[in-house]
């Protein structure tokens, strides 16, 4: 039971962290805890799901509450980072955030989206969408893979 905690709960941490801008790749860690198997894939999924979409939802507090901050070094989106997730958030709009999963650009998004005060509730709808079927995929694939 401790150990079961100890994998579920690490995942969620790990989610939670490779949703921020800390690097890390909670994709390898499910599928790597789906591949070496004995775990349940519907708490696994559901704990990389709720890490990465609690992740998300810093990034959008921080951005809504701290973005008069944001020249500082310590802001946790860079200038460029900034300027080029503000021209997607505001080309593609709030449909932008079931691609807060993408690489390199989903992080910022998830800043932008809250210092453009977007709606707390769309966001988190949104964002839930497209994280758990980011998840979904990564269970699909390592499956299919396996044979």
């Amino acid at each position: 039971m401790l150990v079961a905690l100890g994998v579920y709960g690490g995942l969620f941490a790990f989610s939670f962290l490779a949703a921020t801008l800390a690097p890390g790749s909670s994709e390898a860690a499910l599928s790597g805890l789906l591949l070496a198997g004995g775990w349940d894939p519907v708490i696994l999924i559901a704990s990389a799901s709720l890490g990465n979409v609690a992740g998300s939802v810093f990034n959008w507090y921080c951005g809504r509450f701290l973005s008069h901050y944001k020249e500082r070094s310590w802001f946790p989106v860079k200038e460029h980072q900034y300027k080029k997730a503000v021209r997607w958030f505001k080309r593609y709009g709030q449909a932008s955030m079931l691609l807060a999963w993408v690489p390199i650009i989903g992080d910022p998004l998830t800043v932008i989206a809250g210092t453009l005060r977007m709606k707390f509730m769309n966001f988190l709808v949104l964002v839930a969408i497209g994280k758990t079927a980011r998840y979904l995929f990564v269970y699909y694939a390592v499956t299919v893979w396996q044979g």
